[in-house]
């Protein structure tokens, strides 16, 4: 008995000694859910820093899109972007629709809002400048009997390649499912620099492309010519006339 009390002792030890435990994924929490401290907004057609009619605010531990305070939407496109700039990482963002979309906002907008990365910072973009130059995870809410897949993507002054053909529309629709009504979504980006980047809702793969690079329509100045790879840049959640909620914004950094 007491042989087989060591042999069973060497052989659970070997065991473990083979099947390390998993590391511990480090995620950062880019929202703190009290304020928009480590945030910067720039809303077209003011100032840089300025929250225009208070459009983003932390309530009940979310950031909200409000347009409370406007009585109609005159473009005023706005991106709030994280202060540090990353390259590599999983972006982990949890957000839903809510409300009623602001007067005379555009109806493309409806239920449009949506993660823009590789971004260029926002010092650099001009007061008037409606959109950042960066990729775009656009997500969609869903109307009643109206196919509108989320985390789509869309390249402002960018494209991008699918399996090996450079995609010079402006919109690519993903594969995912509609989500109607107030419904909270789990959108996901896996981003390996200027190589692959995979977006995912709620848990699944519903796209894939390579090599974001600067192309297209940009504004005037912009010093990147067409063709340059984007290795990394800002990241930054949208207001464009619907109002929305973010929450659990949490990144997690890898190697490359």
């Amino acid at each position: 008995m007491k042989n087989l009390i060591i042999t069973l002792t060497v052989i659970t030890l070997l065991s473990s000694c083979g099947n390390p435990p998993a590391a511990k994924e480090n995620w950062i929490s880019l929202f703190n859910g009290q304020n928009l401290e480590g945030w910067i907004i720039k809303i077209a057609g003011s100032p840089l820093g300025e929250n225009y009619k208070n459009t983003f605010m932390v309530e009940d531990g979310v950031i909200k899109v409000s347009y409370s305070e406007y009585e109609q939407f005159n473009n005023e496109f706005g991106h709030i972007y994280y202060q540090t700039p990353y390259s590599s990482y999983r972006l982990r963002v949890e957000y839903r629709f809510t409300g009623e979309q602001c007067p005379d906002g555009p109806s493309w907008a409806y239920r449009n809002s949506g993660i823009m990365f590789h971004s260029q910072s926002p010092e650099s973009v001009l007061e008037d400048q409606s959109f950042p130059v960066s990729i775009e995870a656009q997500f969609l809410g869903g109307t009643d009997g109206d196919v509108r897949h989320t985390m789509n993507v869309c390249t402002p002054g960018t494209h991008i390649v699918i399996d090996t053909t450079l995609i010079t529309d402006h919109c690519i629709p993903s594969s995912s499912a509609t989500f109607t009504g107030d419904v909270w979504v789990t959108a996901e980006l896996i981003v390996y620099g200027d190589s692959l980047i995979h977006h995912l809702v709620n848990g699944d793969t519903v796209m894939t492309y390579s090599k974001p690079q600067i192309g297209g329509d940009k504004p005037e100045g912009f010093p990147l010519p067409d063709g340059t790879p984007l290795e990394g840049g800002y990241i930054s959640l949208q207001a464009e006339s619907h109002p929305v909620e973010f929450r659990k914004v949490e990144l997690l950094v890898l190697e490359r």
